[in-house]
C-alpha cells in the first residue's frame, strides 16, 4: 500500500508545481515567452544531479551507458512535454489545465483503435463520453471571445500529456534495468536539466527573456522559481516511485488521474482565498461551478474507465 501514499503525495505536490507554474508564469513573466523560466530549472537539475550522486556515492565505473542513456532519454522527454504544459498556463489559469491533462485516457484509447485495432466496450464509451463532457463544459460555458483560446489551452494539454506518458514509460523500462531508484532519479534529473537548458538556449529570445525578468524582479523570481523546483524533485521522487510499486504502471496512473482534479479544485479555492497572488483563481459562482462539475465528471469518467 505504500504506493497509494506515494500517489496522494505526489498528487498535491503536482498540484502545488502547477499553480507555482502559474505564479511566475502571471506574475514575473506576464505570461510572454514563460517557457525561458525552463533555463533556471536546467542549472538547478545539474546542480541536484551532482549533489544526488556524491551523496549515494555513486561508482562511476559501473555504469551502463544503455540504461542511463534510456534514463536521460525519459528526461529530455519530460523537458520537452514542458513546453505544451507553460503554453496552457499563459493562456489559461490552473483549475482548467488540472482538468484539460485529465484527457489521456481517451487520448490512448482513441491510438490504440486506430493503430492497435483495440475495440470499445460499451463502459469505455460511456466513459469516454463522460470525460469529454468535462473540457467541453469549460468551453461553452466560455465568453465568446474565451472560445478559441479553450480549445488551444485543450490541444495543448493533449501534447503534453501525450508527451508527458511517454517519458514515464520510457523510465519505468530503464528502472526496471537500473541499479538502484536514486540512480534512475539522478540520471532522469540529469536529462530534464539538459533538455530545459538546450531548449531555452535554442531560442534567442527565451533566454533573453528569463536574464531580463530576473533584473528586473532584482532577482526576487529567484525565489519561488527555487521553491518550485524543490516541489517539483519531490514530486518526482514521490510519483515515479508510485510507478515502480504499483502493481502496474496503469494502476497508478488512474489513480493519480481520478484525484489530481479534486486536488487542483480545492486547493484552488483555498489558495486564492488564504492567499489570492499565490491561487489566482476567479471565485464568482459560475466559474466555481463549472470547474466543480467539471472536476466531478472528470473523476466519475476516469473511476468508470477503470471499472
Amino acid at each position: 500500500m505504500t504506493w497509494i501514499i506515494l500517489v496522494i503525495f505526489a498528487t498535491v505536490l503536482d498540484a502545488l508545481r502547477i499553480f507555482a507554474d502559474n505564479y511566475v508564469s502571471d506574475v514575473y513573466f506576464k505570461k510572454r515567452l514563460a517557457f525561458a523560466q525552463r533555463l533556471f530549472y536546467g542549472y538547478m537539475g545539474l546542480a541536484a544531479v551532482v549533489i544526488i550522486l556524491l551523496v549515494i556515492g555513486f561508482d562511476f565505473s559501473s555504469i551502463d551507458i544503455g540504461i542511463i542513456g534510456l534514463l536521460v532519454l525519459a528526461g529530455l522527454i519530460s523537458a520537452t512535454s514542458t513546453i505544451p504544459y507553460i503554453k496552457v498556463l499563459e493562456i489559461d489559469d490552473s483549475t482548467n489545465l488540472g482538468i484539460f491533462i485529465q484527457l489521456a485516457p481517451v487520448l490512448y484509447l482513441i491510438l490504440g483503435w486506430l493503430f492497435l485495432g483495440e475495440t470499445f466496450t460499451a463502459s469505455q464509451l460511456v466513459a469516454l463520453a463522460i470525460i469529454l463532457a468535462a473540457p467541453i463544459l469549460i468551453v461553452l460555458t466560455a465568453r465568446k471571445r474565451s472560445r478559441q483560446t479553450k480549445i488551444k489551452a485543450v490541444a495543448y494539454a493533449l501534447v503534453y500529456v501525450f508527451i508527458a506518458v511517454v517519458g514515464n514509460l520510457v523510465f519505468v523500462v530503464a528502472n526496471e534495468k537500473s541499479p538502484n531508484f536514486i540512480t534512475s532519479i539522478a540520471f532522469l534529473t540529469l536529462g530534464k536539466a539538459i533538455g530545459n537548458i538546450a531548449i531555452v538556449w535554442s531560442r534567442p529570445k527565451w533566454h533573453r527573456r528569463f536574464y531580463k525578468v530576473v533584473k528586473q524582479s532584482k532577482y526576487r523570481v529567484l525565489m519561488p522559481m527555487t521553491a518550485n523546483y524543490l516541489i517539483s524533485l519531490a514530486k518526482d521522487f514521490t510519483y515515479r516511485g508510485a510507478l515502480v510499486l504499483a502493481p502496474t504502471v496503469a494502476v497508478a496512473s488512474a489513480a493519480s488521474d481520478s484525484s489530481e482534479p479534486i486536488v487542483i479544485f480545492f486547493m484552488g479555492l483555498l489558495l486564492t482565498l488564504v492567499w489570492p497572488k499565490f491561487g489566482r483563481e476567479k471565485l464568482d459562482k459560475k466559474t466555481i461551478l463549472t470547474h466543480l462539475a467539471a472536476t466531478v465528471l472528470i473523476v466519475i469518467g476516469v473511476a468508470l474507465l477503470q471499472m
